[in-house]
Parts: structure tokens; sequence; C-alpha cells
């Protein structure tokens, strides 16, 4: 049976994630003591105690959710699990990539720091929204978006994650018209996200930019572990690829659904989510309630996992 390891991004983040792991785990507690080193602020303790406002900074959240994600990857590795494919949401192809060897877990904790803030600053505060469109198929989202996009503003889909969840993000009044537009094209919710950020949008262009001179400044390796990518739902090997992938997701639509099909075609059948909560496997059960889904976030859904994994 095809295993794929599959990370969460921005978003699931929570005050206590990878404390338990840590004080079980010698590998994982290793693993937030690289993080540590690699920034200016304890990693650590804001995944193990928050607070949470400060967990929810773009800037911070971005690195505490790969800490955490790599973390638990560690002990699975440690114990032996060794999957076929590894993908990631967004800010999780980055913990995708350090299980596959492609990057350090120091240098891509900073990678990601500086990203988040890049991110921050591409769009000021408040200029920026993203929704959830609930019920709608890629085309007819498309064309909310391009109804609402007026005055040189952007919206476009950002996330495609599942049929019937498209993620929206630009300017935020276009953003709030293609929400009410939603609705009369038949969307059963429309919902704005307490966001900081539109992200994967046009609006990001800048913060891609920034972030691809750092990227050219990295070493990255060949992977151990092929990886299917967010920009394209591409299987990538290559250390080139993988830096590659990584400048284009910034400011373009994150493919989930398509990835997690290119899994599926490739003939896995078990995937596990690694990082804090469940909103992959959530996405995935849409796409393909047939397959085996296990997550890993805690001590004892590590042990069921490695139960059923080995």
């Amino acid at each position: 049976m095809k295993i794929a390891l599959v990370f969460p991004g921005q978003g699931a983040q929570y005050a206590g994630m990878g404390r338990e792991v840590a004080e079980k785990f010698p590998i994982a507690r290793a693993a937030f003591e690289d993080a540590d080193a690699a920034v200016d602020f304890p990693i650590s303790r804001l995944c193990f105690e928050g607070p949470e406002e400060d967990l929810k900074l773009t800037e911070n959240t971005q690195p505490a959710i790969l800490a955490t994600s790599v973390a638990l990857f560690r002990v699975l590795e440690e114990k032996g699990v060794r999957p076929h494919f590894v993908a990631g949401h967004s800010l999780g192809e980055y913990s995708a990539l350090v299980a596959a060897g492609a990057l350090k877990l120091r240098e891509a904790i900073a990678l990601v720091r500086r990203r988040g803030r890049y991110m921050q600053e591409a769009v000021p505060v408040g200029m920026g929204a993203m929704a959830a469109l609930l019920g709608l198929d890629l085309s007819t989202a498309q064309a909310v978006c391009e109804r609402a996009a007026a005055d040189g503003q952007v919206v476009a889909p950002a996330n495609l994650n599942s049929p019937g969840q498209i993620v929206i993000a630009g300017n935020r009044e276009a953003v709030e018209r293609a929400v009410n537009f939603a609705k009369g094209a038949g969307a059963r919710r429309s919902i704005l996200l307490p966001v900081s950020a539109p992200f994967h949008c046009a609006l990001l262009k800048p913060a891609e930019e920034r972030l691809s001179v750092d990227l050219d400044s990295c070493s990255f390796s060949e992977l151990r572990y092929p990886l299917v990518t967010n920009v394209d739902a591409q299987i990538i090997r290559s250390a080139v690829d993988a830096r590659s992938a990584l400048k284009r997701q910034v400011s373009r639509p994150v493919r989930w659904q398509e990835t997690v099909q290119r899994l599926l075609d490739e003939g896995v059948r078990s995937f596990v989510e690694v990082g804090p909560g469940k909103a992959l496997l959530g996405l995935i059960r849409s796409i393909d309630k047939s397959v085996t889904m296990l997550n890993v976030e805690d001590e004892k859904s590590v042990e069921n996992a490695l139960r059923a994994l080995l």
C-alpha cells in the first residue's frame, strides 16, 4: 500500500502543538531546538505555550507550524516510516521538502520566517482579504471573480481545495463583491476568512520577488521522496525543481485537489497528515472517501499511526 505524508499550512496552528511529542521523543525535542537556533525568538515556547495572538502573526505562524510538522515527521522516520510521496499545502510544502531532505530545517525555518514577513508587507493590513466559496465549481468561481474585479482591483481563486471548496483572494473590496456575487451564483455559503494577507494571488508578486532572491542563496538537495507540487500538481525529485516550485507558489493558486488526485493516480491509498490539526484529511475525504486517513499531531496519534503503518 502506497503512503503519502501530507503537511498542513497556515491556519492549522494552536497553542500547545508539539509539546507532547517533544516531551516524549528526544528526536522531536532536537528538531525544536534546531528551530529555536535558526531565528531570534523561541519557536518552541510559542508552539507549546502561545500566546495565541503571537502565534497568529504570519511571520511567527509559518516557522511554528514548520517546526512542529518536522518534529513529528522525524519521530515517524526514526520509527521506520518511509513514505512513497510527500506533499504540503502552501507553507506545508516547506515541511514536505524538509522531510524529503531537499532543505535543512534551520535554513527552512529562516526562509519561512522571511516568507511570512514578505507576504504581510506586500499588502497593507486591511487592504487584502480572502474568502471561502462553498458549493461552486472552478469555472463559476472564476466567473464570479472576473465580475467582481473592477477599477484595477484583483480577486482570483487562491486555494483549489476540494470539490465545492474554493478560496479566493485579492483586494478587500473586490473579495467582498465576489462574496455577494457568489451567493447569487448558487454558492451554499460564501465566507470572509480571518487572515492577515491575501495569500496566493497576484498581489503577492512583490513577496515572490523578494523570496526568490533568498531561495537562490539557499542550498537545495535532491529529494529522497518524490513530492507533488502545489503550483502545478507535478511530481518532482530534483533540487532545481524544488526551488522553482517554492518561487512560483507564492502568488499562484494552491492546486490541492489536483495534488491529491495525482497522488491517487500514482496508487496512494494511505494519507497521513503530519502536523497540527486534521484540515487536510477533511479535504482528502471529500475527494475520495475510500482511502485510509491518519493524522499525527500528538503522542496518541503518533502511536496509532505507527501501529497502522508498520
